[in-house]
């Protein structure tokens, strides 16, 4: 009978443990980096995108393999006023064998052109992981700054009743209580402000991520991730950026369609064959090779030629373009992430000073030194301080993941994001040899 009651005991309590209100946990920047990994639609239509890009190569190898076609013919004949009426079923088949290397070439574009789609999605998921670390400390600060206000609201409220018990015993002026009831008034006009500042942060977040943030860690630099110094960061940005790689690929696209083009002016053989069976029963078949030889094709060709070596030329000036947009990007963050570290140390001090100098002032007051005008200047002073270092907390944490964003470095395996990495050479191998079917790999 002990026993079932000791039992009994054992299971209320688990059950009524079950029941309490759960703590909230708090959400880590990476944590909500991987949400939107796998959440963003922005990210999972560029990988829609590179599916489509990857079917282009499935397109140009078409170019090596036959074209097969049923035929129904009839035909009606009019002599001398006889009408005849014949039909025909068949089968025809062409091969070509020789189109001037173009099929080869335009092979290696489309390839090329997939690589650059990688290097292009790759980039996408950095934008994607930077906007979120950008709405994350967004979110933060804009916290922050709502609790501080109504810290403010709470001091400003002392201060007012303060002013109102001083005037009441003739110890102060009317003016004492009007100051402190306009900075009061003031001060919920500020609130009101920073609660659909906030609010506004917390709708981006949901957008980029996916859900709305229920409680934010506070986010830490990511020192062990960062380059050792401005010269590295700029040389890593420069040559392993997905921009960058991504105009280099699109030179050797742009290079094989130049080829491609130039082999319109080369012969071409193609072979076919056909069988058929008229009305009356009789079967014919059919084989035919034919070699093309181009002579003139109205300047159309010469034109494509001189069309695609253009676009080389373009894509060549496009990846130095990329270059000194990344260096320039690698400069801007690294040196505003520098600016805000000692933003906020300069911040610090300026807080430390500043509720130095509001105790002060408020001890001066009581002792009449100090008038209640001093003492609201002086919080003004220490509220400013406090915002401040929240903006420069969130420049600093924004600023330091750019820098990995902009050398190229802000990817989940570098991060270390416990999510799954989507491979888009999956769904490339698994396409670009197939012959035939309308379904997509993934059965739509």
């Amino acid at each position: 009978m002990n026993f079932a009651k000791k039992t009994f005991a054992c299971v209320a309590l688990i059950l009524a443990a079950a029941l309490l209100p759960q703590p909230v946990m708090a959400e880590s920047v990476y944590q909500a980096m991987a949400k939107a990994y796998e959440n963003n639609p922005d990210l999972n239509a560029a990988r829609a995108g590179l599916r489509a890009t990857d079917e282009g190569v499935a397109l140009a190898k078409s170019g090596y393999r036959p074209t097969v076609a049923a035929e129904a013919v009839t035909t009606s004949t009019n002599t001398n006023g006889f009408v005849t009426n014949s039909a025909s079923l068949g089968v025809s088949i062409t091969q070509t064998l020789f189109d001037g290397f173009q099929t080869r070439n335009n092979v290696r574009a489309a390839e090329a052109a997939v690589f650059a789609g990688r290097e292009n999605l790759r980039g996408t998921e950095i934008d994607i992981l930077l906007a979120t670390v950008q709405a994350y400390a967004n979110v933060n600060r804009d916290n922050q700054i709502v609790t501080y206000r109504k810290q403010n609201i709470a001091f400003l409220q002392e201060q007012l009743s303060a002013a109102r018990a001083r005037f009441d015993v003739g110890e102060s002026t009317r003016t004492d209580v009007s100051l402190a009831e306009a900075e009061l008034a003031g001060a919920k006009a500020s609130l009101t402000a920073a609660v659909a500042q906030a609010k506004s942060s917390v709708a981006v977040y949901a957008q980029i991520v996916g859900s709305v943030p229920k409680k934010l860690q506070a986010v830490s630099l990511p020192r062990k991730l960062l380059p050792g110094s401005l010269d590295a960061a700029v040389t890593q940005g420069t040559t392993e950026h997905p921009a960058v790689l991504a105009a280099l690929f699109g030179v050797d696209a742009a290079g094989y369609a130049v080829k491609a083009e130039e082999g319109t002016f080369l012969p071409g053989v193609k072979v076919s064959g056909s069988v058929a069976k008229d009305d009356a029963g009789i079967d014919t078949a059919q084989v035919q090779a034919r070699v093309t030889i181009p002579l003139y094709q109205g300047g159309a060709a010469s034109a494509s030629v001189r069309q695609a070596k253009e676009k080389l030329g373009q894509q060549r000036i496009l990846v130095d373009s990329a270059r000194r947009s990344i260096e320039q990007s690698v400069v801007s963050s690294w040196t505003q992430m520098e600016a805000s570290l000692a933003t906020i140390e300069a911040n610090k001090a300026q807080l430390s000073a500043a509720n130095l100098a509001l105790n002060g002032v408020v001890e001066e007051r009581r002792v009449g030194q100090r008038t209640t005008l001093d003492v609201l200047n002086a919080q003004q002073t220490v509220l400013e301080a406090k915002e401040a270092i929240s903006q420069s907390e969130r420049n600093a944490i924004v600023a330091s993941f750019s820098v990995l964003a902009s050398t190229g470095k802000l990817t989940i395996d570098r991060l270390g994001l416990q999510v799954a990495n989507y491979r888009p050479e999956k769904h490339y191998e698994a396409t670009k040899d197939r012959w035939y079917g309308l379904r997509t790999v993934d059965g739509r």
